[in-house]
């Protein structure tokens, strides 16, 4: 389990934070649901790595930097 620990970090929030919360009850839901995790994921939460930052914030910020 140690071989990326990237992509474990990423699974494991995954895990936690969309897929543990919510019951799937089809395909069409998983999707709504796991895309809806995704955007939230990338534009509001806050990433430690990334100076407390989203991913969208943090990119933006380095392009007007640029």
């Amino acid at each position: 389990p140690w071989q990326n620990p990237y992509i474990e970090s990423f699974h494991s929030r995954f895990r936690d934070e969309c897929l543990l919360r919510e019951v799937l009850l089809n395909l069409h839901e998983a999707r709504v649901v796991i895309e809806d995790w995704r955007c939230q994921y990338n534009t509001e939460r806050p990433h430690s790595r990334l100076g407390y930052l989203s991913p969208e914030a943090f990119i933006n910020a380095h392009l007007l930097s640029s």
